[in-house]
């Protein structure tokens, strides 16, 4: 079956039409709606058009393909083959691996010879950011910290030999004595993981990596600070932070990218027990800090405390950091954009160019000595891990407490709580988790790869 895709006012953005052929090659064929010709870039909504709209056209004319039961299409590259791989393999995706009847397998494929390169690429892009839609959909029983870690190991071993991963036990996080990270898993029986991995792409084994940060938390019960029971059960995906930072590396590896980068993960659950925080508990960072804890269902700042302070054992040329952190932010953007708190001009100009070409933007937020305050000021430790005015700015106030544990002089912190999943808002999406930014970091990763700039 072959999909078409056509520009101009013949079909609207994204309408189909169907149509049964004589042509034993294409018995059937699937024509969708490109939109206006030659939108380009719209600084009004910081996004490729051109590029938004061949996703989503081709997403829709895959997934008719898909309720004909037809296993194969070819299709059209709509002069940009990345794009269109992209809205093929992005809109066919659905997490159904625990279900009997799944919806009919497509494979798709590029029509004709033009763009070959480019399809593959976006393949690749898309790929890494359905592992991470994988990850983050799976239920808790079946996606705990080693199970998580396993994932990622086999991917990372079956892409690229320039990987090494480390999944580091308990006793190896008591060592390092990251005593923020362990108040959250002390309160599970599920036994924490720390993940390293090291992609060595770079033909220079001596630069300077990019270093990848992603919290881990693979059920957020609330802990003793209990979440309501409506809508817990998405809290499987409170480990997004983790899926994407460590799927971008998978797809890094993939492309083999010429940098190295370093992935850190803090895998664990929190959960509500004899052994878990209390609110008014007092714990110590890996950094000698002490964090007074008033509310256990802030815990991911906790996880990536200790983290971030071990990322800066490796003279990292940039630090990124993601996490779906805090409510606050999907109530201050939604799932328009991914939320960024930086301390540097250069990385968020970088994260911003990556995010117009994919399509999963980013929003510059404020790291103000204004909401610092509001961490500091706490009655029994160096910082609360709330602010003093408890909700209000609320992801502003967890940027300001991550970087109390920052020296570096490139930092990025990506909130994602808002971009987590998707109801309809991405048309190229499922409904389901969104593995978003994932395609972000990879563009990132790649402009870091040929920006030879020293910082």
């Amino acid at each position: 079956m072959l999909c078409r895709l056509i520009g101009g006012d013949r079909l609207k953005s994204a309408q189909t039409l169907s149509r049964y052929t004589e042509r034993k090659d294409f018995p059937s064929v699937v024509v969708v709606g490109l939109g206006k010709k030659a939108a380009g870039v719209n600084n009004q909504e910081n996004w490729n058009e051109d590029k938004e709209n061949i996703r989503t056209a081709v997403a829709v004319g895959c997934r008719q393909v898909q309720d004909l039961e037809v296993p194969c299409v070819e299709v059209d590259p709509c002069g940009d083959a990345q794009s269109a791989a992209e809205g093929a393999v992005l809109g066919l995706y659905e997490y159904s691996e625990l279900k009997q009847k799944k919806k009919p397998v497509v494979t798709a494929q590029l029509h004709g010879s033009d763009g070959k390169e480019a399809w593959q690429k976006g393949v690749m892009f898309a790929e890494g950011q359905n592992l991470a839609r994988y990850l983050m959909e799976a239920p808790a029983n079946y996606m705990t910290p080693m199970k998580f870690a396993e994932v990622i190991e086999q991917k990372l071993r079956s892409v690229n030999s320039n990987v090494k991963v480390h999944i580091r036990s308990k006793a190896w996080i008591e060592e390092q004595q990251m005593g923020a990270f362990l108040s959250v898993a002390k309160g599970s029986d599920e036994p924490p993981v720390f993940l390293e991995i090291h992609y060595s792409g770079s033909a220079n084994a001596n630069d300077s990596p990019l270093v990848f940060v992603g919290k881990g938390v693979t059920f957020d019960s609330g802990g003793i600070s209990l979440k309501p029971s409506s809508g817990m059960d998405a809290m499987r995906a409170d480990m997004g932070g983790a899926a994407t930072v460590c799927s971008a590396i998978v797809t890094a590896a993939t492309l083999n990218l010429p940098l190295n980068i370093i992935g850190l993960a803090p895998l664990c659950e929190n959960m509500p027990s004899s052994r878990a925080n209390k609110p008014g508990d007092v714990v110590r960072a890996k950094n000698g800090k002490t964090i007074q804890v008033d509310n256990t269902d802030a815990e991911g700042r906790l996880l990536l405390a200790d983290a971030l302070c071990y990322a800066h054992n490796f003279n990292a040329r940039a630090i990124v950091n993601a996490a779906t952190l805090t409510g606050a932010m999907d109530v201050a953007l939604g799932s328009a954009a991914t939320g960024v708190f930086t301390n540097s001009s250069w990385l968020w100009t970088h994260l911003y160019a990556a995010s117009i070409l994919t399509g999963d933007r980013v929003w510059r937020m404020p790291l103000f000595e204004h909401y610092t305050k509001q961490v500091t000021d706490c009655p029994l430790a160096d910082l609360s891990n709330v602010g003093k005015y408890s909700r209000a700015g609320g992801a502003c106030t967890a940027a300001a407490f991550l970087k109390e544990f920052v020296t570096a002089a490139n930092w990025a912190h990506l909130d994602i709580a808002g971009v987590m999943s998707n109801k309809d808002e991405v048309p190229y999406l499922r409904k389901g988790m969104a593995g978003r930014p994932t395609r972000t970091l990879v563009e990132f990763a790649t402009r870091l790869s040929q920006d030879k700039q020293s910082v």
